[in-house]
């Protein structure tokens, strides 16, 4: 889990609650574990009704974040404004753009989502999909590792994954995922149809409750006795192919 930058931090009671109040873009709050009472069920109502994501963390780690007296809550400065997938996906289809998105499910290292934000930008994705829990924080260095991707990209940040598959299907783009123990290759799906590809954390790939929902799966021919390619090396082939597919004469 990436660790937040000092100089994108504010904390305190007062601070935080005010930054909320004033509709400050914030990527996070963290709340200490075992905070309790009206200030904790305040800050729960504001997160709620701010659609910021809440999460509570140890002490300990309070303590890693910030050399002072935090007063049991810190919140992270959001770098980039946040997108709604309902919002965006109407939009490609009025400019007469073919849908090519991405969803990362559960991607948690920062330069991995940068690296994977620059190969989405130069092949063409419209929107990049994220959880709002167990992602990666779009820190500097995410941006950085992105050459700046990340601020011209849409980047859509959804409650729930498995809700965003089924809007996507609903609206007409199919949903592939990327999976080891899939028939098929990538270069085997139609990939010039409006398209979404999830793209599975580091260690686990993609999720069971995803994997039952997709409206396909591949995998990425290979050879070798590594388990497999580097989630933004993968990535980067699967775009790469949907590139060259949208590029050929019709």
């Amino acid at each position: 889990m990436s660790v937040p930058e000092k100089n994108t931090l504010i904390f305190g009671r007062h601070p935080i609650v005010d930054a909320l109040k004033s509709g400050a873009r914030l990527d996070k709050i963290f709340l200490q574990s075992g905070v309790r009472g009206e200030f904790e069920q305040e800050i729960r109502q504001l997160c709620k009704e701010y659609d910021v994501p809440l999460q509570y963390v140890p002490k300990e780690r309070m303590a890693r974040m910030v050399k002072g007296n935090h007063q049991g809550i810190i919140g992270h400065l959001a770098l980039l404004d946040y997108y709604r997938l309902e919002d965006v996906v109407p939009g490609i289809f009025e400019k007469g753009e073919t849908p090519l998105l991405l969803l990362l499910d559960r991607v948690t290292d920062v330069r991995n989502l940068g690296a994977i934000a620059r190969s989405a930008e130069v092949c063409g994705v419209q929107a990049l999909v994220v959880p709002k829990s167990g992602s990666a924080l779009i820190n500097s260095d995410a941006i950085k590792t992105s050459a700046g991707a990340l601020t011209r990209l849409a980047v859509c940040r959804e409650n729930s994954l498995v809700t965003a598959v089924e809007y996507l299907q609903n609206s007409g783009i199919q949903v592939l995922a990327s999976d080891l123990k899939a028939e098929k290759f990538v270069f085997q799906m139609d990939l010039t149809l409006p398209t979404a590809l999830v793209i599975g954390s580091e260690d686990e790939g993609v999720q069971p409750a995803l994997l039952s929902r997709v409206s396909g799966r591949f995998r990425i021919p290979q050879q070798g006795a590594t388990d497999s390619f580097n989630v933004s090396v993968a990535t980067g082939i699967m775009l790469y192919e949907a590139l060259r597919q949208r590029m050929l004469p019709a």
